[in-house]
């Protein structure tokens, strides 16, 4: 008997975190940047991590980065996953210094590895979201 496939499942959005996915509806990669101290956040936030302050800002992410840690999974996740088998989970750290949990997509998963050059790709999941993702790109 075949295990019924279920949808993938959607992002929660709080309310500090929808400009972010509405650009990536777009294709457009941003991050926050605290007008105070300078430093780049991700994941939104309502505060900047490093002084607390509230002043922070959507700012345009390079969407280039490379790999800090992955790993390839080949089985059991959940159903909505089985077709994507075997597919990369990665952290991958951006120029900006911030670090996104995605998907490295466009290669064996075997090849990737920590320190590969990546860059940011989408994936419609659906009319609401879009998934930045990251495929391998020459050094």
């Amino acid at each position: 008997m075949d295990t019924p496939v279920k949808p993938k499942p959607v992002p929660v959005v709080n309310p500090w975190a929808k400009p972010f996915w509405e650009a990536a509806r777009e294709n457009k990669l941003i991050i926050q940047q605290c007008k105070d101290c300078g430093t780049y956040i991700f994941y939104p936030r309502i505060a900047c991590t490093n002084c607390f302050s509230d002043n922070v800002a959507w700012v345009p992410a390079s969407g280039r980065g490379k790999v800090y840690t992955y790993t390839v999974v080949e089985s059991y996740p959940p159903s909505a996953f089985i077709p994507d088998l075997p597919f990369v989970v990665a952290v991958v750290r951006l120029e900006e210094g911030v670090q996104m949990l995605s998907n490295i997509v466009g290669c064996d998963p075997h090849s990737v590895y920590c320190e590969m050059p990546v860059a940011v790709v989408f994936e419609k999941l659906n009319e609401e979201f879009t998934l930045p993702k990251f495929k391998p790109v020459e050094a």
